[in-house]
């Protein structure tokens, strides 16, 4: 059985859904792979312990705080490709971007994977099913354009803008993985 409940967000309604005792799901209301993989059916439950604390989790990031992701049980579902982009993701820090390249680049050398994997690592950033916690909104093309957000690309420029990413002067394109 998968638990769900909503919260209302600045970037608007979000469904968030909890799988034995931990998040499995964060989608924006009409996002692309809204739901994803989920097959089970599903039951809303507000009172949920792993959906408390990720709704407190979201309390604090749009209160402008910088929760830390490892605060979360986390759950996604997907290949272990899959999870390992996921988990690359969770390491970009507030304020700070990388492309899909950077990301194929350090998963070439931890995964062991072909560094041409770029459009591989973008189906897994886009099929993220725990958006905005998992921050894959954190990510853009070559040289720093802005590129697809299956949450819409206004709410991906409204995030960065939350996390202080200047996206007027086009100088925030830092390689935070050689830092």
């Amino acid at each position: 059985m998968i638990y769900t409940c909503h919260y209302d967000s600045p970037v608007g309604k979000l469904l968030l859904a909890e799988k034995d005792g931990a998040l499995a799901g964060l989608w924006i209301e009409g996002q692309k792979y809204f739901l994803g993989s989920i097959q089970e059916e599903t039951e809303e439950k507000e009172d949920s312990a792993a959906l408390k604390r990720a709704k407190e989790w979201l309390d604090c990031y749009f209160n402008g705080e910088k929760p830390p992701v490892s605060a979360l049980k986390l759950a996604p579902e997907g290949s272990e490709f899959r999870k390992a982009v996921w988990k690359a993701l969770c390491e970009i820090p507030y304020g700070k971007i990388t492309t899909y390249g950077e990301i194929t680049r350090k998963l070439a050398v931890s995964q062991g994977i072909s560094e041409k994997a770029a459009q591989a690592v973008g189906g897994a950033v886009a099929h993220n099913p725990i958006s905005i916690i998992i921050p894959c909104h954190r990510v853009v093309g070559v040289k720093g354009s802005l590129t697809g957000y299956a949450g819409g690309l206004d709410r991906k420029v409204w995030l960065l803008t939350h996390e202080g990413v200047d996206l007027d002067g086009r100088k925030w394109y830092e390689n935070y993985y050689d830092n």
